[in-house]
């Protein structure tokens, strides 16, 4: 416990925690900045123009702000820790270590996922004002809980890729191309390579395990609810069990 309680102390003391973190709970303005848009948009458009008006579920399309900056904070909690020498002088054995930067990054995603997930969700609906056709919170909840839970799990790959990389701007390159590089190129593999793999990308989980349609995406739908789950897990578990490992073999 008194390992757990000098990592809090550590990201709660560091400016740079504050302002990611409120970098990613300020998604919900960016919604409802692009809800007032679309009203904006809605209001002067023709009648036959309306009948046919679409938008995206604005809850998944802001999602990738607190994200990535849960997955920065996992990695500066590690690649930026100035005392990690002396921690590890503290604390010999280096799991306890890591289990508390996880405990507390993860922490933290948990609770900045639902805040964005579910705040954008009832903010944006509550603006739109049944201008457009979006589901109601029956429908949409079984894919609100695993989007809000992708953001702890954004956290803990990216401390699971810094300890393994032990270089900020490495590990958060890779974070940014799981999100924006990866997916492009597996949507334009050939079929059925583009399903195959775009199944597996982190992108497509939450929807996989709430079993909605990937129709209109640049990601593949072949995955059953719980496998989709036991991978999301995996995203998170096995960078850190990796990082746990290789720290037995090097130094810090």
């Amino acid at each position: 416990m008194s390992v757990l309680a000098s990592e809090w102390l550590k990201v709660r003391s560091v400016r740079s925690s504050h302002l990611i973190i409120g970098i990613g709970i300020g998604a919900v303005l960016l919604a409802a900045g692009l809800a007032w848009m679309a009203i904006g948009m809605y209001d002067r458009a023709s009648p036959s123009m309306r009948a046919s008006a679409r938008i995206a579920e604005l809850e998944e399309v802001v999602v990738i702000v607190p994200q990535l900056c849960l997955g920065i904070l996992g990695v500066l909690s590690w690649t930026s820790d100035r005392v990690l020498t002396t921690s590890l002088a503290i604390v010999p054995k280096r799991w306890p270590l890591l289990a508390a930067k996880a405990s507390v990054v993860g922490g933290l995603g948990l609770v900045v996922g639902p805040v964005v997930v579910f705040g954008t969700f009832f903010v944006s609906r509550g603006m739109l004002g049944g201008r457009y056709p979006v589901s109601g919170f029956a429908e949409a909840w079984p894919l609100l809980v695993p989007t809000s839970l992708s953001v702890a799990v954004f956290g803990l790959l990216g401390l699971g890729l810094g300890v393994i990389l032990r270089s900020a701007a490495g590990a958060i390159g890779v974070l940014v191309g799981l999100v924006y590089v990866v997916p492009m190129i597996v949507g334009n593999l050939p079929e059925p390579w583009s399903e195959r793999l775009g199944s597996v990308m982190i992108g497509a989980l939450p929807r996989e395990i709430a079993g909605a349609s990937l129709a209109s995406s640049v990601y593949g739908s072949l995955l059953p609810p719980v496998a989709a789950g036991l991978l999301l897990a995996a995203y998170a578990v096995l960078p850190l069990l990796a990082g746990a490992w290789l720290l037995r073999l090097r130094d810090a």
